[in-house]
């Protein structure tokens, strides 16, 4: 894994910046300065809710600096922070601090906050474990994490330029197959993008061109670019396709820039998402302090999931500091709400948006093994990760995933006992093709699948 190319990363986020003058302002923007870029814990307020007041030991420290990428998966943490929960948990020194993208959240969490980066915060996954491993930093130094929470599901969506409007793009993509695979051959390739390589929004638009039997190695050009640049290659025709969280797939069909051809909601639904996780060595020394953050997140993603909260929510994720974005333009998936273009029905459905607690399988926030094990195999399936780790996925797992935090988190937090899981593993996944992911039997998965690089 010492092949991901920092310095193609590095490249491709300098050709983005003439792009970002033109986009100033959108979702994913570096900030213009630190101020914006980062906030601190206000005193705790009776705004916040929940319980009355701290619940469980003293944190060992009142301090810990947490990134984040403006999209729908970071709400818990800006909401625990502008609705005073962290504060309220005896964190009343954190620090959310705006990454420019993954890979300078990346580089950040290997310096440290001591030395100026961050102690954790908000991940695609698997990025815990390639850090953990070692596979994505700075001369392979392994940099332990700990996995805390997830910290949604679903808010993710694949769009697609305008100028393939007709062609049958959509969910399921058989009817488009030879459309797609002939831009290839009439030397155009589809081309498509996603924010970092080998992590979620990767894998879902590996997975659902894999599913039409359209091989995304061979027969499109898939490549990782910052949103903004993204979108302004979508608007001038020169990029097919992006996979990206919440508001950016929703804003390009509302802007008319593009449609969208499937919401991650359709693909699997209430599948995981990004996950709150934080440095080891930070979480070992102070692991009251880490429930405390727990307690913070999850009383945040409740507030999150009411209705009634919802425009509220909108209207602190638009703040300058934050999206820097129009309110309405967040308000509407937030709500499950999108536009999607290509004579396609709208779709007005909470259900198929973002949610942060609880879905009809249960819970959202407990960070589920089995969903670990689901991103290890995705990722040995497309050769980003050697065919050796199905043999030691189990024992990687139990060494990075921190299940028990949010556990003792969620008792002293009192949340009741029906919303804390009994089991590591949620069962057997199903996604929309029909393919199933049983975690007891992950090579069955990976044996079913016709379209795999091993």
């Amino acid at each position: 894994m010492s092949n991901f190319s920092r310095r193609k990363f590095l490249t491709t986020a300098a050709v983005s910046a003439a792009g970002a003058v033109v986009l100033k302002g959108c979702v994913g923007n570096p900030p213009s300065s630190d101020t914006a870029a980062n906030t601190s814990a206000p005193a705790a307020s009776p705004a916040a809710g929940g319980s009355a007041g701290a619940t469980g030991p003293a944190p060992e420290t009142t301090k810990v600096k947490l990134g984040y990428i403006p999209i729908f998966e970071a709400a818990p943490l800006i909401i625990a922070q502008e609705k005073g929960f962290f504060a309220k948990h005896g964190m009343t020194d954190v620090e959310i601090s705006k990454q420019a993208n993954w890979g300078a959240a990346r580089d950040n969490v290997e310096i440290g906050a001591a030395a100026g980066g961050i102690d954790g915060g908000q991940w695609q996954m698997p990025m815990p474990y390639l850090i953990s491993e070692g596979l994505i930093t700075k001369n392979n130094n392994k940099i332990p994490m700990y996995v805390l929470a997830q910290l949604s599901t679903q808010g993710n969506g694949i769009a697609i330029a305008n100028k393939h409007e007709g062609k049958g793009i959509e969910l399921d993509l058989k009817g488009a197959k030879d459309y797609i695979v002939g831009l290839k051959a009439s030397g155009t390739p589809f081309r498509a993008a996603y924010t970092f390589p080998k992590v979620n929004q990767d894998f879902w638009i590996r997975y659902w061109l894999g599913a039409a039997g359209i091989n995304p190695d061979t027969d499109v050009s898939l490549m990782t670019v910052p949103a903004a640049q993204t979108v302004a290659n979508m608007k001038t025709g020169s990029m097919d396709g992006f996979s990206t969280g919440d508001p950016w797939p929703a804003r390009i069909a509302t802007d008319g820039i593009g449609f969208l051809a499937a919401l991650t909601a359709d693909i699997w639904p209430y599948h995981p998402e990004e996950y709150l996780a934080i440095r080891k060595d930070w979480v070992d020394a102070n692991p009251n302090a880490t429930k405390a953050v727990l307690k913070a997140v999850m009383e945040a993603q409740q507030w999150l999931d009411q209705d009634a909260n919802r425009t509220e929510a909108a209207a602190i994720l638009a703040k300058p500091a934050y999206f820097n974005l129009k309110e309405e333009l967040i308000a509407l998936p937030l709500k499950g709400n999108y536009k999607l273009g290509d004579k396609k029905a709208d779709v007005t459905e909470k259900n198929k948006g973002v949610l942060y607690w609880k879905d009809p399988k249960g819970s959202v926030s407990y960070p589920y093994k089995s969903h670990d094990l689901w991103f290890l195999t995705e990722s040995v399936r497309w050769g980003f990760l050697p065919k050796d780790y199905m043999a030691k996925a189990n024992g990687l797992i139990d060494s990075v995933n921190g299940e028990k935090f949010w556990r003792e988190a969620a008792q002293e937090l009192g949340v009741p006992a029906a919303d804390i899981p009994t089991s590591t593993s949620r069962g057997v996944e199903k996604f929309f093709d029909g393919k199933t992911f049983d975690p007891a039997n992950p090579q069955a998965y990976l044996d079913s699948l016709a379209i795999k690089k091993i």
